[in-house]
């Protein structure tokens, strides 16, 4: 959709379009914030697709009636992802655990969404500890992706990208850290980017764990995120992976359309060692080809494999979900997802000297092998992969293990997307196509 084009609808339902042609309406008189707020919050209260855990009606509405539609997202309604904090909302994780706890800061992204003027609407729905890629929580309940309800929009960020393709807000926070804004983006035809790492600051007060942990959005246009990006980037000390300012994405989109002429590429069915649904691969396969035939890409049969991780990386994940149930565990387990059960029953005791050598050695490992694949002279540019081995699946899972009639193995779901949150590289999902009624994603 261009910045001039005015989508034909009544001003009682949500914006159809972008954020960014949302506020070209705003500035036009088409539409006022106040408006678009309650054509919001009427949606969200007759929708059934469970993507918001949290409303703060009369804070959005105070927002958006002193709204000023000058600034890069004045008088929009977002969401904020239910792991995101905003002072005194709730703090829970997306766990029963902490269902009564409320946030004492606000995070320095959502800040600078505010700035920008962001209008605040309430939290979407996420995986418990962010640490599952669908959407379905003892808390919460289960989330559904808008195409087919009774399928899963993904996770972590399973509400945002529920609430951003469902119609009810065009934009929301969502975070990253093995895959979570790409695969409910390649779940629900959105746009997923998971920047690199520390281009946007993770403060205050967080700890930083693993480093793999990158945050943005799920959004409905390339040039929304690249305007997410211009107010949310920039450094901030109490993130010291936290890059330089740069607020130049969006004008500079299209040079960045030409710099995509004649690259090198790998397009790659098994990244990662994954399995991808045969069905699947053949549209995003043929998507790729034809944006490689669209800018000369030069299509390059390179060794693409990659060392695994392995157990150990989850058992470091897991390090800091027990860490922060702490004296409630294991007292709570009976209140904890099942896969957030399994994996702390499966790692307490586990993390040891032995455990953090390997995790390091083979860290090491990736990021020589991603050096070799990236290499300027003898390696490519990108890679264009799946970003979900099959379409989306149940919204009360479990987690499947056969993708498009073939079997694989555990760990499947998160193989496409984990290795770019290792190596810190960015990786974004782009809408591919359909299969079977749902949408598919390369990325």
């Amino acid at each position: 959709m261009s910045s001039t084009s005015k989508p034909s609808q009544s001003s009682d339902t949500p914006w159809t379009g972008d954020a960014c042609s949302l506020v070209d309406a705003f500035r036009r008189g088409d539409r006022s914030p106040v408006e678009e707020l309650d054509a919001t919050l009427s949606a969200i209260a007759s929708s059934d697709l469970n993507a918001f855990s949290f409303l703060d009606p009369d804070r959005a509405r105070d927002a958006a009636s002193r709204a000023d539609i000058s600034l890069p997202f004045g008088g929009v309604p977002i969401g904020v992802k239910e792991l995101d904090r905003v002072e005194n909302w709730p703090d829970t994780e997306a766990c029963a655990v902490f269902a009564d706890r409320k946030a004492t800061n606000t995070s320095v992204m959502v800040q600078r969404l505010e700035s920008a003027g962001a209008v605040l609407t309430g939290l979407t729905t996420a995986s418990e500890f962010g640490g599952v890629n669908v959407t379905r929580t003892v808390l919460n309940g289960a989330t559904h992706n808008p195409w087919v309800h009774g399928r899963t929009p993904g996770g972590s960020s399973g509400g945002s990208a529920s609430a951003v393709a469902g119609g009810l807000v065009t934009l929301a926070t969502a975070g990253d850290g093995g895959g979570s804004i790409r695969i409910p983006a390649g779940f629900t035809g959105l746009v997923g980017l998971k920047a690199t790492f520390g281009r946007i600051p993770r403060a205050p007060k967080v700890q930083l764990g693993n480093l793999t942990v990158n945050i943005g959005c799920v959004s409905r246009s390339v040039r929304d995120t690249a305007r997410w990006f211009d107010v949310s980037t920039g450094r901030d000390a109490r993130d010291p992976f936290s890059l330089p300012e740069r607020t130049t994405w969006e004008a500079e989109l299209g040079s960045f359309r030409d710099e995509l002429r004649g690259a090198r590429v790998a397009i790659v069915p098994d990244w990662g060692g994954a399995t991808v649904s045969p069905a699947m691969w053949e549209v995003l396969r043929t998507e790729a080809e034809a944006l490689a035939a669209r800018f000369g890409w030069t299509i390059v049969d390179l060794d693409t494999s990659l060392p695994s991780m392995g157990a150990a990386w989850s058992i470091s994940g897991m390090i800091e979900i027990h860490a922060e149930l702490g004296e409630h565990w294991p007292e709570c387990a009976e209140v904890l997802t099942p896969e957030m059960r399994f994996g702390l029953e499966s790692t307490i005791g586990r993390y040891g000297t032995e455990a953090r050598a390997r995790i390091e050695s083979r860290r090491a490992a990736l990021n020589e092998r991603m050096a070799e694949i990236f290499d300027s002279s003898t390696g490519v540019d990108f890679v264009v992969t799946a970003s979900n081995p099959d379409v989306a699946f149940d919204a009360e899972g479990p987690l499947p293990s056969v993708f498009g009639g073939v079997t694989a193995g555990a760990g499947n779901n998160g193989r496409l997307t984990f290795p770019a949150n290792l190596h810190g590289n960015a990786a974004v999902s782009i809408p591919a196509g359909f299969v079977d009624g749902l949408p598919v994603a390369d990325w």
